[in-house]
């Protein structure tokens, strides 16, 4: 038998393919770029749009009858949270602030304190002298 005379099934199967494939190609692309076909589509994504909504309507409705909390209700106490946490940190820096200057209060009062009594001590060093020159006078 002759080579060249045998029927590779694959060589047509590829080239069924190819004039297949630029044929529903060409199809597709002159449908797709129809007012007819943006109209469908917009009709489908419209549809599934109110289907979307009518699943979230539902299943709020079913959390609420059931007392549990909704998608949306643990967002806003998400929410909470944070703005609590905010706060909280805010009086912990005023509060830090606070301990600092009574510190610092604390530690001046402690230091007038020790002043006072170097004061007194050498008032009474100086009355000493005092009495020491009048002596001597």
């Amino acid at each position: 038998m002759n080579h060249s005379n045998t029927i590779d099934p694959f060589e047509i199967w590829k080239k069924v393919y190819d004039q297949t494939e630029s044929y529903w190609s060409k199809v597709l692309d002159e449908n797709l770029a129809t007012e007819d076909f943006s109209i469908g589509l917009g009709k489908v994504l419209d549809m599934n749009l109110q289907y979307k909504k009518l699943v979230n309507d539902s299943t709020s409705a079913y959390l609420e009858q059931m007392n549990m909390p909704s998608k949306d209700d643990l967002a806003k106490l998400a929410s909470l949270i944070i703005n609590v946490e905010t706060k909280v940190d805010q009086i912990e820096e005023v509060v830090e602030e606070a301990i600092v200057v009574q510190a610092d209060q604390d530690k001046q009062a402690s230091e007038i304190k020790n002043l006072q009594h170097e004061v007194k001590r050498i008032h009474r060093k100086m009355d000493q002298i005092l009495e020491l020159l009048q002596k001597q006078a």
